[in-house]
């Protein structure tokens, strides 16, 4: 999916002298990527402009290796090989690999090769409910176990010819985390699709109620973080847990601070699917700050998510 620019701004060039120009201190650009909005704010006294441009020609190389919307990318054509070996570069391996990692940590609540259960499913189509014997084939051709990947020869593999990577739980993240590095910028925040990346200058921001996107429910200030939340308010339900192969009830969302993107999308993922309750437990057991915002009003945190003092925006009424 190529990128369309929506809109651009930034501060009106300032001068020293008639004819010294002065590079702006702060840029926003707005556009369309991985099939969402994409927000740049980035402060400093570099050609920001120029580092605007490479964050999104990373995003952009991202988006044409790694989505599977694109039939053309490097991922796309590993899900149709058939369970043949299909060349990857380096960096992509690298990225499975961590992925694999994270289905192991989290238990299975996460897992990057689910691309016949969100068929099966119709997630990306609506919505339709598998017979179940289709659910049960789509179960045996899901699982990170099914991804081999050597790195010496550079090739990946998914041993079930029905398989398939699925990339929505981690692909933004990881994106946010290759912009902000590729910038240059030294301060500055991105919102990709609804995660936010800010370093430098902290970044005030809100989360909304899980009910009711419109409406904040916590806000925070990220230093130095990234903010990812996971819920079906939204979309439905469209987050599958991988370990039943059916969708997760809507009992509310997660909110997740970590230093990285693709740590902070990853865990926000695995947690909703673990539940409010075995969620809390193991974000706790691993000094995650996580919330679990409750379609019932209540809200639960680990004591690393209290230790950013997050305030309520409950209205007062």
């Amino acid at each position: 999916m190529l990128m369309k620019a929506i809109s651009f701004a930034a501060v009106p060039t300032l001068f020293l002298r008639a004819s010294t120009p002065v590079p702006p201190v702060v840029i926003d650009r707005t556009v369309l990527a991985m099939g969402t909005e994409l927000h740049l704010h980035f402060e400093g006294s570099i050609d920001l402009v120029r580092a605007s441009e490479a964050a999104l020609a990373e995003s952009a190389r991202i988006e044409a290796a790694c989505s599977t919307w694109n039939p053309a990318s490097a991922w796309s054509r590993l899900n149709a090989a058939r369970g043949q070996s299909v060349k990857l570069d380096p960096e992509w391996i690298i990225l499975l690999a961590q992925m694999q990692g994270w289905q192991q940590r989290t238990e299975g609540a996460f897992d990057p090769v689910l691309m016949a259960l969100m068929r099966a499913w119709g997630v990306r189509h609506g919505g339709i409910t598998p017979s179940p014997l289709e659910l049960s084939r789509a179960r045996k051709a899901s699982g990170a176990g099914l991804l081999d990947l050597d790195t010496p020869s550079g090739t990946a593999r998914l041993r079930d010819a029905r398989a398939g990577v699925e990339e929505g739980g981690f692909l933004k993240g990881y994106a946010l985390d290759r912009m902000r590095k590729i910038s240059g910028a030294r301060s500055g925040w991105m919102d990709f699709g609804g995660q936010v990346l800010a370093w430098g200058t902290p970044r005030p921001v809100s989360i909304a109620d899980p009910l009711d996107r419109q409406r904040p429910r916590l806000n925070l200030e990220l230093r130095n973080s990234s903010l990812s939340c996971s819920g079906t308010s939204e979309r439905g339900r469209h987050i599958l847990d991988p370990r039943s192969g059916k969708p997760c009830q809507g009992w509310g969302a997660t909110a997740v601070v970590a230093p990285d993107a693709l740590t902070a999308d990853v865990l926000s993922t695995a947690l909703y699917v673990l539940g409010s309750e075995a969620g809390l437990a193991w974000a706790e057991g691993h000094d995650v700050a996580a919330a679990f915002l409750l379609n019932d009003g209540r809200v639960h945190m680990t004591r690393a998510f209290h230790a950013l003092q997050p305030t309520d925006a409950k209205p007062e009424f």
